[in-house]
Protein backbone atom coordinates (compact mmCIF):
# COMPACT_ATOMS: atom_id res chain seq x y z
CA UNK A 1 0.00 0.00 0.00
CA UNK A 2 1.73 3.46 -1.05
CA UNK A 3 1.71 5.72 2.38
CA UNK A 4 1.15 9.05 2.07
CA UNK A 5 4.67 10.77 1.87
CA UNK A 6 5.85 12.64 5.29
CA UNK A 7 5.12 16.78 5.48
CA UNK A 8 7.28 18.64 3.85
CA UNK A 9 10.66 19.42 5.60
CA UNK A 10 10.42 22.74 7.57
CA UNK A 11 13.93 24.99 7.26
CA UNK A 12 15.01 25.77 11.15
CA UNK A 13 13.28 27.81 13.51
CA UNK A 14 15.14 31.12 14.43
CA UNK A 15 15.68 30.88 17.96
CA UNK A 16 14.09 34.11 19.16
CA UNK A 17 11.56 33.77 16.84
CA UNK A 18 7.61 34.76 18.53
CA UNK A 19 6.04 33.36 15.41
CA UNK A 20 7.16 30.04 14.95
CA UNK A 21 3.89 29.16 12.61
CA UNK A 22 6.18 31.68 10.24
CA UNK A 23 8.33 28.91 9.43
CA UNK A 24 5.20 27.05 7.42
CA UNK A 25 4.80 29.45 4.80
CA UNK A 26 7.18 28.47 1.93
CA UNK A 27 5.42 25.65 1.97
CA UNK A 28 2.15 26.55 1.68
CA UNK A 29 3.27 29.56 -0.73
CA UNK A 30 4.92 26.72 -3.14
CA UNK A 31 1.47 24.31 -2.16
CA UNK A 32 -1.11 27.20 -3.87
CA UNK A 33 1.20 28.16 -6.56
CA UNK A 34 1.30 24.59 -7.56
CA UNK A 35 -2.32 24.39 -7.62
CA UNK A 36 -2.91 26.86 -9.70
CA UNK A 37 -0.14 25.96 -11.84
CA UNK A 38 -1.86 21.75 -12.14
CA UNK A 39 -4.98 23.84 -13.00
CA UNK A 40 -2.95 26.62 -15.97
CA UNK A 41 -1.73 23.63 -17.33
CA UNK A 42 -5.65 21.61 -18.19
CA UNK A 43 -6.18 24.94 -19.04
CA UNK A 44 -3.81 25.02 -21.58
CA UNK A 45 -4.24 22.01 -23.41
CA UNK A 46 -8.31 20.92 -22.88
CA UNK A 47 -9.62 22.61 -25.34
CA UNK A 48 -7.58 21.22 -27.83
CA UNK A 49 -8.69 18.22 -26.92
CA UNK A 50 -12.23 18.89 -27.40
CA UNK A 51 -14.49 19.78 -30.75
CA UNK A 52 -16.21 23.22 -31.72
CA UNK A 53 -18.88 22.45 -29.22
CA UNK A 54 -16.72 21.27 -26.47
CA UNK A 55 -16.66 17.34 -26.18
CA UNK A 56 -13.88 15.52 -26.11
CA UNK A 57 -12.30 14.05 -29.06
CA UNK A 58 -10.21 11.49 -27.37
CA UNK A 59 -12.61 10.44 -24.34
CA UNK A 60 -9.29 8.44 -23.13
CA UNK A 61 -6.94 11.21 -23.32
CA UNK A 62 -9.22 13.29 -21.91
CA UNK A 63 -10.36 11.57 -19.40
CA UNK A 64 -6.15 10.81 -18.48
CA UNK A 65 -5.49 14.85 -18.53
CA UNK A 66 -8.68 15.74 -15.75
CA UNK A 67 -6.67 12.75 -13.78
CA UNK A 68 -3.11 14.05 -13.75
CA UNK A 69 -4.99 17.36 -13.47
CA UNK A 70 -6.79 16.33 -10.03
CA UNK A 71 -3.98 14.23 -8.74
CA UNK A 72 -1.67 16.86 -8.86
CA UNK A 73 -3.45 19.56 -7.34
CA UNK A 74 -4.56 17.37 -4.29
CA UNK A 75 -0.94 16.64 -3.64
CA UNK A 76 -0.96 20.39 -2.82
CA UNK A 77 -3.79 20.64 -1.07
CA UNK A 78 -2.49 17.93 1.19
CA UNK A 79 0.81 20.78 2.14
CA UNK A 80 -2.21 22.98 3.60
CA UNK A 81 -3.83 20.21 5.57
CA UNK A 82 -0.32 19.93 7.12
CA UNK A 83 0.83 23.16 7.76
CA UNK A 84 -2.03 25.30 6.90
CA UNK A 85 -4.01 24.90 10.53
CA UNK A 86 -1.39 26.37 12.61
CA UNK A 87 -0.52 29.11 10.60
CA UNK A 88 -4.54 30.00 10.67
CA UNK A 89 -4.26 30.01 14.19
CA UNK A 90 -1.39 32.19 14.39
CA UNK A 91 -2.80 35.01 12.28
CA UNK A 92 -6.43 35.02 13.96
CA UNK A 93 -4.25 35.13 16.91
CA UNK A 94 -2.48 37.61 15.96
CA UNK A 95 -5.00 40.49 14.11
CA UNK A 96 -6.73 42.74 15.97
CA UNK A 97 -10.81 44.09 14.72
CA UNK A 98 -9.15 46.96 12.39
CA UNK A 99 -6.98 44.53 10.96
CA UNK A 100 -10.23 43.22 9.20
CA UNK A 101 -11.66 46.81 8.49
CA UNK A 102 -8.92 48.23 6.89
CA UNK A 103 -5.24 48.23 6.53
CA UNK A 104 -2.65 46.27 4.27
CA UNK A 105 -4.08 42.73 4.73
CA UNK A 106 -7.93 43.43 5.45
CA UNK A 107 -8.99 42.08 1.95
CA UNK A 108 -6.76 39.01 2.79
CA UNK A 109 -8.04 38.55 6.27
CA UNK A 110 -11.86 38.84 4.81
CA UNK A 111 -10.81 36.22 2.40
CA UNK A 112 -10.04 33.91 4.75
CA UNK A 113 -14.27 33.21 5.72
CA UNK A 114 -14.72 29.66 5.23
CA UNK A 115 -11.41 28.25 4.76
CA UNK A 116 -11.73 26.25 8.12
CA UNK A 117 -14.78 24.70 6.43
CA UNK A 118 -12.50 23.96 3.53
CA UNK A 119 -9.62 22.22 5.31
CA UNK A 120 -12.05 20.34 7.78
CA UNK A 121 -14.15 18.65 4.82
CA UNK A 122 -10.10 18.13 2.88
CA UNK A 123 -9.11 16.42 6.34
CA UNK A 124 -12.54 14.28 6.22
CA UNK A 125 -11.67 13.24 2.83
CA UNK A 126 -8.08 12.53 3.52
CA UNK A 127 -9.17 10.30 7.10
CA UNK A 128 -11.88 8.57 4.18
CA UNK A 129 -9.56 7.54 2.32
CA UNK A 130 -7.02 6.24 4.06
CA UNK A 131 -10.01 4.03 6.23
CA UNK A 132 -10.80 2.46 2.78
CA UNK A 133 -6.91 1.49 2.20
CA UNK A 134 -6.74 -0.23 5.79
CA UNK A 135 -9.81 -1.93 4.51
CA UNK A 136 -8.41 -3.03 1.31
CA UNK A 137 -5.08 -4.19 2.76
CA UNK A 138 -6.77 -7.45 3.08
CA UNK A 139 -6.98 -8.04 -0.82
CA UNK A 140 -5.35 -9.97 -2.90
CA UNK A 141 -2.22 -8.00 -4.48
CA UNK A 142 -3.61 -7.60 -7.75
CA UNK A 143 -7.13 -6.46 -7.21
CA UNK A 144 -5.33 -4.23 -4.45
CA UNK A 145 -3.85 -2.43 -6.95
CA UNK A 146 -6.59 -1.99 -8.86
CA UNK A 147 -8.85 -0.74 -5.96
CA UNK A 148 -6.06 1.79 -4.32
CA UNK A 149 -6.08 3.25 -8.09
CA UNK A 150 -9.82 3.77 -8.26
CA UNK A 151 -10.09 5.01 -4.81
CA UNK A 152 -6.89 7.70 -5.52
CA UNK A 153 -9.20 8.66 -8.69
CA UNK A 154 -12.25 9.11 -6.46
CA UNK A 155 -10.33 10.84 -3.91
CA UNK A 156 -8.95 13.01 -5.89
CA UNK A 157 -11.65 13.89 -8.06
CA UNK A 158 -13.54 14.71 -4.91
CA UNK A 159 -10.93 16.82 -3.04
CA UNK A 160 -10.61 18.98 -6.89
CA UNK A 161 -12.94 21.75 -5.42
CA UNK A 162 -11.13 22.23 -1.91
CA UNK A 163 -8.02 22.64 -4.19
CA UNK A 164 -9.22 25.16 -6.23
CA UNK A 165 -10.55 27.51 -3.22
CA UNK A 166 -7.50 27.06 -1.30
CA UNK A 167 -5.48 28.09 -4.69
CA UNK A 168 -7.94 31.36 -3.80
CA UNK A 169 -7.54 31.40 -0.03
CA UNK A 170 -3.93 29.90 0.70
CA UNK A 171 -2.35 33.13 -1.29
CA UNK A 172 -4.42 35.07 1.00
CA UNK A 173 -3.44 33.39 4.12
CA UNK A 174 0.53 33.43 3.48
CA UNK A 175 0.40 36.97 2.87
CA UNK A 176 -1.45 38.14 5.80
CA UNK A 177 0.63 35.33 7.88
CA UNK A 178 3.83 37.22 6.53
CA UNK A 179 2.50 40.92 7.72
CA UNK A 180 1.10 40.02 11.00
CA UNK A 181 4.28 37.63 11.58
CA UNK A 182 6.48 40.58 13.10
CA UNK A 183 3.75 42.07 15.38
CA UNK A 184 4.02 38.51 17.96
CA UNK A 185 5.60 39.15 20.47
CA UNK A 186 6.30 43.12 19.86
CA UNK A 187 3.85 43.96 23.88
CA UNK A 188 1.00 45.44 23.88
CA UNK A 189 -0.53 48.17 22.11
CA UNK A 190 0.74 51.76 23.58
CA UNK A 191 -2.35 54.37 24.47
CA UNK A 192 -1.57 56.15 21.17
CA UNK A 193 -2.02 52.84 19.54
CA UNK A 194 -5.12 52.50 21.89
CA UNK A 195 -6.82 55.51 20.48
CA UNK A 196 -5.97 55.32 16.77
CA UNK A 197 -7.49 52.30 16.64
CA UNK A 198 -10.61 53.60 18.34
CA UNK A 199 -10.53 56.34 16.01
CA UNK A 200 -10.49 53.81 13.12
CA UNK A 201 -12.74 52.54 13.99
CA UNK A 202 -15.52 55.70 14.84
CA UNK A 203 -14.49 57.82 12.09
CA UNK A 204 -16.87 58.87 9.41
CA UNK A 205 -13.97 58.51 7.06
CA UNK A 206 -13.56 54.75 7.78
CA UNK A 207 -15.50 51.76 5.50
CA UNK A 208 -19.11 51.12 6.17
CA UNK A 209 -18.23 47.59 7.75
CA UNK A 210 -17.80 46.75 11.70
CA UNK A 211 -14.76 44.93 12.98
CA UNK A 212 -14.75 41.23 11.77
CA UNK A 213 -14.07 38.74 14.34
CA UNK A 214 -11.83 35.63 13.61
CA UNK A 215 -14.12 33.88 11.17
CA UNK A 216 -16.25 30.82 12.25
CA UNK A 217 -16.40 27.65 10.02
CA UNK A 218 -19.18 27.65 7.95
CA UNK A 219 -21.92 25.40 7.41
CA UNK A 220 -22.57 25.66 3.82
CA UNK A 221 -20.56 24.18 0.90
CA UNK A 222 -17.87 26.79 -0.73
CA UNK A 223 -19.32 27.94 -4.02
CA UNK A 224 -17.25 26.03 -6.78
CA UNK A 225 -14.56 27.85 -8.60
CA UNK A 226 -12.63 27.13 -11.88
CA UNK A 227 -14.13 25.77 -15.01
CA UNK A 228 -16.05 23.18 -15.01
CA UNK A 229 -14.05 20.62 -17.56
Amino acid sequence: MTRRPNPLPLPDERPSDPAPWRRHLPALSAAAAGIQQASDDWDAVSDSLCDVDGWPLDQQGYADGKVKREAEAWKHAEVFLDHGPEVLAGVRSAASGPDYVQGPVSDDLRRLRGIDTVLERARQLRHEWDQVMVLMEASQPGSLQLYQQQAEEHRNAEGRHYADELSYQGPALVRAAEYLADRVGAGPPTQDARTRAALTRTTPDAPGLPPVPPAVPSTASPPALGRSR
